[in-house]
């Protein structure tokens, strides 16, 4: 049995938990989420980050190597998927148009398995999959600023099949906290700056009831 869950972004900011569906937690709660939070983005992952050593000018998507879980983005031109050509499972971005590999700097980490990528309209936000020392955590990075954030730390059960919506407010994912497979969707919030096809970022998208 699946169920449906929604929460806006200060649930999910760093702690995994079991709040009741459709509320939101007492406010002294949320700060402690978006304490932890805070300190798992910089702990979990902007240390220890290694660069993807990516192939200068036109290369072939494909490799010697294991390469799978393609993510296509909205307006066709990028493609995200998942390889272990570097030694360990990186995501990588490859421009369609260009028929080259786009660098992304700060993501991908020696100590860490990256998973299950899905891209928004541009491919300005890669939310992925990340395992370090077991512990699953969903994360999304960001082209722009080059910089990762821990959207859902899992402390127990696991997690999959993350998507994010082509303008990058909402990002669905499957958590066996429970011990069942359970839907949640998660709002980062309305002040984020929208990936938008024609590249300006415009106002915040709404989930229809």
């Amino acid at each position: 049995m699946t169920n449906l869950r929604f929460y806006g972004m200060a649930l999910h900011s760093g702690q995994a938990s079991n709040p009741t569906p459709n509320r939101f937690p007492p406010l002294r709660f949320i700060r402690q989420w978006m304490a932890l939070g805070f300190g798992l983005t910089l702990g979990s992952i902007l240390v220890a980050c290694t660069p993807t050593t990516v192939p200068l000018g036109p290369a072939s998507i494909n490799s010697r190597y294991t390469d799978e879980q393609p993510a296509l983005s909205a307006n066709g031109r990028f493609l995200a998927f998942v390889s272990n050509r570097n030694g360990s499972r990186n995501i990588w971005l490859y421009d369609m148009q260009q028929r080259q590999f786009v660098e992304l700097p700060r993501l991908n980490r020696t100590e860490a398995i990256a998973e299950s990528p899905s891209v928004s309209n541009t491919a300005r936000y890669i939310v992925y999959l990340s395992a370090n020392q077991g512990r699953p955590a969903l994360a999304i990075y960001d082209r722009i600023t080059r910089g990762s954030q821990v959207l859902y730390q899992a402390y127990q059960g696991w997690l999959r099949n993350p998507q994010i919506s082509p303008d990058g407010r909402y990002v669905v994912f499957e958590s066996g906290n429970r011990g069942q497979w359970d839907i949640e969707v998660l709002d980062r919030g309305p002040n984020i700056e929208l990936d938008r096809l024609d590249g300006v970022p415009g106002t915040p998208s709404f989930l229809a009831p």
